[in-house]
């Protein structure tokens, strides 16, 4: 990622935090319409999972440009999700459901190059989780 991208990203995140709660809840409607089957990985309230999604989202926002400790952070939740059951396919839906959320908070400022910035750290973050999950030690993430 470009400190231009991590600009966008961070820029938008501050407009979508004041709605975390309508947030989530949008989130994960459409991950749940996108593929019912991850339903049932879900076995706790949905509001706590969303508070505890809308927390991990924002630490990871202001983390982008520290890899240092975001990394860490990203490897211990892919192994987490590895326990849960998440399969590497799952993640594709969840950035579809992110970006669709994204896009619905955001409305006329969900340009272009806001999409593809949060694209580019969706896609770092989760190949990194992924790798994680599947015990390498070879982490992605490439945010600068």
């Amino acid at each position: 990622m470009t400190p231009e991208q991590i600009k966008l990203v961070r820029d938008s995140w501050q407009h979508i935090e004041p709605m975390e709660e309508q947030v989530a809840d949008y989130f994960y409607k459409t991950l749940f319409e996108l593929d019912p089957s991850v339903r049932p990985l879900f076995k706790g309230d949905i509001k706590t999972q969303g508070k505890k999604l809308m927390e991990m989202m924002g630490t990871a926002v202001s983390l982008l440009n520290r890899n240092d400790t975001l990394l860490p952070i990203v490897m211990k939740l892919g192994e987490r999700h590895r326990r849960y059951q998440v399969k590497a396919t799952h993640y594709e839906t969840v950035g579809s459901a992110l970006l669709n959320t994204l896009q619905a908070g955001l409305g006329d400022a969900f340009t272009e190059d806001v999409e593809e910035a949060w694209t580019e750290v969706y896609g770092d973050l989760s190949a990194t989780m992924i790798e994680a999950a599947n015990n390498s030690t070879r982490p992605i993430l490439h945010i600068v």
